[in-house]
């Protein structure tokens, strides 16, 4: 690593994590690693999760699944997303199941040859995205598959509101248990639950979980979860300025008084977006508030008092949860790990120790 910028991902957290929710919810773990695992490093967490028990790996798109491939990973995949009818094939010699969400998509598939391909059936039922909403087209699709000879493994739908409203939950629940009867299937995958409601949604019909958050260590629903990840950077220079002073760009802070103001090597293009203006972080025991406007690779910070240079910032971790930033911020925890971006330096602490490093911009044979 050549810059103090870096984010650390707990992977023996994350497998405890896996296993914290298999003996809560009882059933299969398909960790759901899309965007790179929410940028946390796709085959790093699907190594983590995989011997921890989880069953299936799910990606969002043909690409991501690949990727996975391309770097090693022979378990069980599942692409969430769209597919391309015409890339079928790639299913078939990659060995990956896809989601049929459509009576369009089904007839190109089938035109494209799905014979020995696994499918999932993709169920809408409130979501309004991908998905069959009538009973009457997913049966009729489900049997031109299964006619077509595909693999017919899996059936799924997505909840909207687990974290919110547990009146829609049911409701959703209701509509997925009446497709999946008018179908008489004995599919092997049978999976409605994210990562919030395996950890509070008790039900006899699904055999499985979607889990994605949570294997970070986050839920609304319960405290047995290890949270996993942590972002940090450094004190890159410290001064004093004079009451009356301004601090970065626009001038949108003005020193009250004599105020020690730190730099620090990070910024909006790393993924700590300007919004966290104002928002506190943690320096050696001190909550300091990000002042003026963060810039593309630094910010400044004011300070009680001087630090040396090199101190370590904690920009969310043990001390500044990831939540409770979401929610000064008014979005979600999985948007802000998602942001934080390639050229951040990620390090994997197995067995207690920070042992291995990945950083997607540096590669070795451009520098030796």
């Amino acid at each position: 690593m050549y810059r103090n910028t870096w984010m650390e991902v707990d992977l023996d957290a994350i497998s405890e994590n896996v296993k914290t929710i298999r003996n809560i919810c009882g059933k299969k773990v398909i960790a759901v690693l899309k965007a790179d695992a929410y940028g946390c490093g796709d085959m790093e967490v699907a190594r983590a999760v995989l011997k921890a028990g989880a069953e299936m790996i799910a990606v969002s798109s043909l690409d991501e699944a690949l990727m996975l491939r391309n770097k090693g990973c022979q378990a069980e995949i599942l692409i969430l997303g769209p597919v391309n009818p015409e890339h079928v094939e790639m299913l078939r010699r990659f060995n990956l199941a896809a989601a049929a969400y459509s009576e369009e998509w089904v007839e190109k598939a089938i035109q494209n040859g799905v014979e020995g391909i696994k499918i999932h059936m993709a169920l809408d039922t409130a979501m309004n995205r991908i998905g069959f909403k009538k009973t009457e087209t997913m049966l009729k699709a489900f049997t031109a598959l299964q006619q077509a000879g595909a693999l017919l493994e899996g059936i799924f739908t997505h909840f909207c509101c687990t974290d919110s409203d547990r009146t829609m939950t049911d409701c959703q629940y209701a509509r997925f248990t009446k497709m999946i009867q008018a179908l008489h299937y004995p599919f092997r995958w049978i999976h409605c639950d994210n990562s919030d409601a395996a950890l509070f949604f008790q039900d006899s019909l699904s055999n499985s979980c979607r889990v994605g958050l949570a294997l970070y260590g986050i839920s609304s629903f319960t405290d047995k979860l290890r949270p996993a990840l942590g972002f940090y950077s450094t004190i890159s220079m410290v001064k004093q300025i004079a009451a009356g002073e301004t601090v970065g760009y626009g001038a949108t802070y003005t020193a009250k008084k004599a105020e020690w103001i730190a730099t620090v090597s990070v910024g909006y293009a790393d993924g700590f977006v300007r919004a966290n203006q104002g928002r506190l972080v943690y320096v050696e025991g001190m909550r300091c508030e990000v002042v003026g406007r963060i810039c593309m690779d630094q910010l400044m910070i004011r300070l009680p008092s001087l630090v040396p240079m090199g101190t370590i910032v904690e920009l969310f971790g043990p001390h500044i949860p990831l939540a409770i930033m979401a929610a000064e911020l008014k979005t979600i925890p999985y948007e802000i790990i998602s942001l934080i971006s390639g050229r951040v330096t990620r390090f994997y602490k197995e067995d207690g120790c920070l042992k291995t490093e990945k950083n997607a911009r540096l590669i070795q044979s451009d520098i030796f």
